[in-house]
């Protein structure tokens, strides 16, 4: 096999909050990999580093009464701590606040300000008048300009779904100070991206991109390339630009160089060719580990300010999915929005790098962390059937035959199907399809187990005569356990370094086709205890204290205290339900039902018969005739009484109490409810 070179990363995390359990999919998605080409013999390094540049942290650490560099090196320790306890291991993990990166953004921004790549032009933008700061979108709240949402973002509205700019905004304020903002002119320094249309387009479908990936970015060009922005004016925490006082470099200028200035890092501390891997002729491989919410940047930006600064472009960006917790966005209210840190104070963490490996593929799907799931699956795959192998054939091994496997093997057939799928372990590796590695490494303990059970060791232990078979039978157990361990090494680091202590050997790739024959082994002790539900719920009410100390208290008599608001939809969800004003024409008693009556509704021409379930509440002689509100594209639904064709909308808890909602006066029968 060829000895590979190849350089990864994951993106650069923002030292602007703690770390969470959807920044955790990336950053154990990257080291499975990275492990795994390790594993194989290959020249692999994997770095990282803050994200430490731009507004919010100046802002954040004005806040704090700090430095940004002190607000940044504080959570860069704690960040580090994280990925460290979640066995996440970068061979180096630097800051883009760092020598190396000032370096690499000023030769990068020479060059390409040499071939005329730079523009400069003035342009208008808010600026807070209070605090003497031209204002990036985010800091700008106002009316929105499409649909009179107020108290929206600058660049986007959360009610309708507009994307603008922030002069567009109705009754801007400054989200710093509150004071209105002016319009005020600064010249900008652009980066011309559009001269770079052609290589783009080729990269884009070279197979260096998700084919998802490239065919949304393909919408940029039909767009038309824009020329970027990549100055911001002082104050501004970040690196000046050369020769031009008071200009900085903007944050996603330099973020995506930090991955070079990491590495350079590295280089000078190990003596490792930077030009090597960086260079334009480079023969190394290069991997950009990314969320798909930032495919731009590292996929049109970043390869162009490469190319035109003559450095060589990523072999391939692979961008992944969000996670969601029990099929719904992560929530504050419901304790779902999981810090690391929490997690950490109640689970291991191993449990997570499992149940993300087994769902992880190389698609860009959102990845959904269902709490009972991981909890089933955890406790049935590792306790139930991996190291279920492990405790059911050691203690044989130790108290009967001196901790001393047989000196052959029982089954070589047996164990060299356990062996022979080695390559296609390691190909669903390589191609991130963790998923199936785990199913195929599952597939394997399953064997194992009922090799184990048909055998049981248990039994023929108690026979003098049969005791050398429980000898084999345990012994070729350990064996297949250690082919099952070396697979899922890149997975669970940590248990496979106790098995490695237990099995007095290294698990190598290399070696797995190699058994263990008469070979001294150490005392079994447990490699991992059963995901505990009471600690999952722990962790969830944590995580809900941590998140809601500063909310005022409910009414716990209050109707929102007993049935809370639901999580958060977007605009788009709301907008698929067509709510109508509806004239209860006539209502009806429903034999043999104790709940429903059934609504004849009018809706300006065009009828509808719904069953609402309101006779504890209602006669039919009250409400006929009273106008109402009903979900008017509902599916209709098959009824043992008949066809309801859609809903009509009422409050209250139930029983007696329900209260049929009635629009005021004026409105009139088919008129939408907006």
């Amino acid at each position: 096999m060829t000895k590979r070179k190849i350089l990864i990363t994951s993106a650069l995390p923002y030292a602007n909050g703690p770390t969470h359990l959807g920044h955790l999919l990336e950053y154990i998605q990257t080291d499975v990999w990275s492990r795994f080409q390790k594993m194989r013999g290959h020249e692999a390094y994997y770095v990282c580093a803050d994200d430490a540049h731009g507004t919010p942290i100046m802002l954040n650490a004005q806040k704090q009464g700090i430095t940004p560099e002190e607000m940044v090196k504080n959570v860069s320790i704690e960040r580090q701590r994280d990925f460290a306890d979640f066995n996440i291991v970068f061979d180096n993990y630097h800051s883009t606040h760092s020598e190396e990166n000032k370096a690499l953004s000023e030769l990068i921004y020479t060059r390409l300000n040499d071939k005329g790549h730079i523009k400069k032009r003035t342009i208008s933008q808010l600026f807070d008048p209070e605090k003497n700061i031209f204002l990036p979108d985010r800091f700008v709240t106002g009316t929105c300009p499409t649909c009179d949402a107020e108290d929206q973002n600058g660049d986007s509205c959360d009610a309708c779904g507009a994307t603008y700019s922030p002069t567009e905004l109705k009754n801007p304020k400054s989200a710093m100070s509150g004071a209105t903002p002016v319009l005020k002119d600064s010249e900008h320094f652009f980066f011309d991206l559009p001269a770079f249309e052609g290589m783009l387009k080729e990269w884009l479908h070279s197979g260096s991109l998700q084919a998802e990936m490239a065919n949304k970015l393909e919408e940029w060009f039909a767009e038309g390339l824009q020329q970027w922005d990549i100055s911001r004016d002082a104050p501004y925490f970040g690196f000046e630009i050369p020769g031009a006082p008071g200009k900085y470099f903007y944050v996603w200028l330099d973020a995506p160089i930090g991955y070079m200035a990491s590495f350079k890092n590295l280089c000078d501390k190990s003596g490792i060719d930077f030009d090597s891997f960086w260079g334009k002729d480079s023969d190394a491989e290069l991997y950009h580990f990314i969320g798909k919410d930032i495919i731009y940047f590292h996929s049109l930006f970043w390869p162009a300010m490469l190319e035109g600064a003559e450095f060589r472009k990523p072999t391939n960006v692979f961008a992944h999915g969000f996670v969601t917790v029990n099929g719904a966005k992560m929530s504050k209210s419901k304790g779902t929005f999981i810090k690391a840190r929490t997690y950490l104070e109640h689970l291991d963490p191993e449990y997570l790098r499992y149940y993300y490996a087994a769902k992880l593929n190389s698609g860009i799907t959102d990845l959904d962390l269902n709490l009972e799931d991981f909890a089933q699956r955890v406790n049935s795959d590792l306790v139930g059937k991996v190291v279920n192998i492990a405790s059911r054939c050691a203690g044989f091994i130790t108290k009967k035959f001196a901790g001393k496997l047989s000196d052959s093997v029982m089954d070589e057939a047996l164990l060299a199907e356990f062996t022979a799928v080695s390559e296609t372990i390691a190909t669903h590796y390589e191609n991130r399809e963790y998923s199936r590695a785990i199913r195929e490494i599952m597939t394997l303990a399953d064997k194992a187990n009922q090799f184990i059970d048909a055998e049981a060791p248990w039994v023929l232990i108690k026979d003098e005569a049969t005791q050398e078979r429980a000898h084999q039978v345990c012994s070729l157990g350990l064996n297949m356990f250690k082919v099952i361990l070396t697979y899922l090494k890149p997975v669970l680091p940590g248990m496979s370094a106790n098995v490695e202590q237990f099995l007095a050997t290294e698990l190598k790739w290399d070696s797995v086709s190699e058994p263990l024959k008469g070979h001294q082994i150490n005392k079994f002790k447990a490699l991992m205890q059963r995901v505990d539900l009471d600690k999952v719920n722990a962790m969830v009410e944590a995580s809900k204290e941590s998140l809601e100390a500063a909310k005022p208290a409910i009414d716990p008599n209050s109707p929102l205290a007993k049935e809370p608001i639901a999580d958060e939809i977007e605009f788009n969800d709301f907008a698929k339900v067509d709510l109508r004003v509806a004239k209860i024409a006539k209502a009806e008693h429903v034999e043999g039902a104790e709940k429903l009556l059934k609504l004849t509704l009018d809706l300006g021409g065009e009828t509808r018969q719904v069953f609402a379930g309101i006779k504890s509440a209602y006669a039919p002689e009250d409400i006929e005739g009273k106008l109402t509100v009903m979900v008017a594209n509902l599916k209709p639904r098959k009824m043992r009484f008949g066809l309801s064709e859609g809903m009509v909308l009422a409050a209250g808890p139930g029983g007696k109490e329900i209260y049929i909602l009635n629009p005021d006066e004026g409105s009139e029968p088919g008129m939408r409810v907006m």
